[in-house]
């Protein structure tokens, strides 16, 4: 069963959101999650990116819309 980490954390810049995403990196990385899911787009955007240049990892994204009509994106690896 894949570990997610859900947060609802929205970041006014990309900047902010790249440095946060550098640090779930290091968490997906060292395998404590699979996937991050977020409503910020601009977190997924930058994870992504972040994780593709691990050779050893496949990045995978998706776009959620709930039940209250909000975005969800989530990204998630596995392994090469």
């Amino acid at each position: 069963m894949p570990k997610w980490k859900r947060e609802n954390i929205i970041f006014d810049s990309l900047y902010e959101a790249d440095v946060w995403a550098e640090s779930i990196v290091n968490e997906i990385y060292a395998r404590l999650y699979d996937g991050y899911d977020t409503p910020d787009y601009k977190i997924a955007y930058s994870l992504a990116f972040r994780l593709a240049e691990l050779k050893e990892l496949s990045v995978l994204t998706e776009t959620e819309i709930t039940m209250d009509s909000d975005r969800r994106y989530k990204v998630w690896v596995t392994s090469s």
